[in-house]
C-alpha cells in the first residue's frame, strides 16, 4: 500500500534505527545496502538502484511518496522492538 510522509520524517525514522539496521534490511529484503539507503533519500544510484519513492519539494524536505513501503514497515518495525 503506498505512503506519503516528509522527507524529515523518513530520515528521522533512519537516522534512529540500530547500527547494522540497514545491512539487516538488505538482507532480509535480498537488495543492496545502497539500494536501502536510496530509499531512505540516498543518491548512490551507481550501486544502488531506484528504491520506488518520488519527492516532491516542500517544507520538512519535501514529501515523499512512497510505492512499496516493504523497506519502510520492516524499519518501523525494528523501531518498536
Amino acid at each position: 500500500m503506498a505512503r506519503t510522509i516528509t522527507f524529515s520524517q523518513l530520515r528521522r525514522i533512519k537516522d534512529q534505527l540500530p547500527d547494522g539496521s540497514i545491512r539487516k534490511i538488505a538482507d532480509k529484503l535480498d537488495m543492496s545496502e545502497e539500494t536501502v539507503r536510496n530509499y531512505f533519500g540516498g543518491w548512490n544510484f551507481d550501486r544502488g538502484q531506484s528504491a520506488g519513492i518520488h519527492i516532491e519539494k516542500g517544507p520538512e524536505g519535501g514529501i515523499v511518496a512512497i510505492e512499496d513501503t516493504t523497506v519502510l514497515d520492516l524499519a518501523e518495525s525494528m523501531l518498536s522492538h
